[in-house]
């Protein structure tokens, strides 16, 4: 792991909601609390971490579209005292990441949690509870035709030991693109992680 620098919770807040900004599921949820509050998408698309009323505008939004903040949902459990760096990941250690404790990737990945074992599960045409694969595929081919995508968001207790917090789809689009080089994260470490990335 190449740590390029410092970040913070603002940089992680923006990225995780730039990174669902244009997610099937969430996207919706997001750009109309942008509406609501009187903001456009380039609040999440270029961030000025200097203002501190829009770092409060994307915090408040997270926590109303995933928890964050007020320990529910997704941050369920997750701690408050987060170091926050930019990294760049080995595909040996991307590999090792796992999944978010969560049914859907659970089933996936055959109880393993890793998206390499889901990227095989995917290669074999296993399906999980009726949801199309398809746009793990999309995203496979765009990384592998050079395309860029948001840092992914990792955490855990430790360096060694880190779990997806944010980018599931490209994580495992990754995987079936057999992990590039290096791929560019946003890591969150807390001693006390362990009771969110178990």
């Amino acid at each position: 792991m190449r740590v390029m620098g410092a970040s913070s919770e603002a940089e992680m807040v923006a990225c995780f909601l730039l990174g669902e900004l244009s997610s099937a599921r969430f996207g919706e949820a997001i750009r109309s609390g942008l509406v609501a509050g009187g903001w456009g998408e380039c609040l999440l698309t270029h961030p000025n971490f200097c203002d501190a009323e829009a770092n409060a505008a994307r915090r408040a939004l997270l926590a109303a579209t995933r928890g964050y903040g007020e320990n529910r949902d997704l941050f369920e459990g997750f701690p408050a005292d987060v170091a926050w760096n930019r990294a760049v990941l080995t595909a040996v250690e991307m590999a090792s990441v796992r999944y978010v404790d969560y049914s859907y990737w659970v089933e996936l990945s055959g109880g393993s949690r890793l998206p390499a074992e889901a990227a095989r599960r995917i290669r074999a045409g296993i399906r999980v509870f009726g949801v199309s694969n398809e746009p793990f595929v999309t995203a496979a081919h765009v990384i592998a035709t050079g395309g860029q995508f948001p840092p992914l968001i990792l955490v855990g207790e430790k360096h060694d030991k880190l779990v997806c917090l944010e980018g599931h789809l490209r994580l495992t689009a990754y995987a079936l693109a057999g992990y590039p080089a290096e791929i560019e994260c946003l890591i969150g470490i807390a001693p006390d992680m362990g009771r969110w990335a178990r």
